[in-house]
């Protein structure tokens, strides 16, 4: 029996773990210059982001990309 997720790098992360990282990583200015959706750009917040990302797959694929993007030592 394999385990499906094996190959899958985002196993075990929560949306807000990359929600976090990348925040903390790029800041909400430059993280809204890198991905132009309201919730990073108007009064942005973890909460609002987590509830669109959510709702959005479109959105939550680029937000995983880019976090993915980042250095594995830069992720929490």
């Amino acid at each position: 029996m394999s385990d499906p997720q094996v190959n899958n790098p985002l196993h075990g992360v929560t949306l807000e773990q990359i929600v976090t990282g990348l925040v903390a990583h790029y800041g909400w200015e430059a993280l809204g210059k890198r991905i132009d959706i309201r919730c990073f750009n108007i009064d942005p917040s973890v909460k609002s982001s987590l509830k669109f990302l959510r709702k959005t797959p479109w959105a939550r694929k680029k937000v995983e990309n880019l976090y993915l993007a980042l250095p594995k030592a830069k992720r929490p």
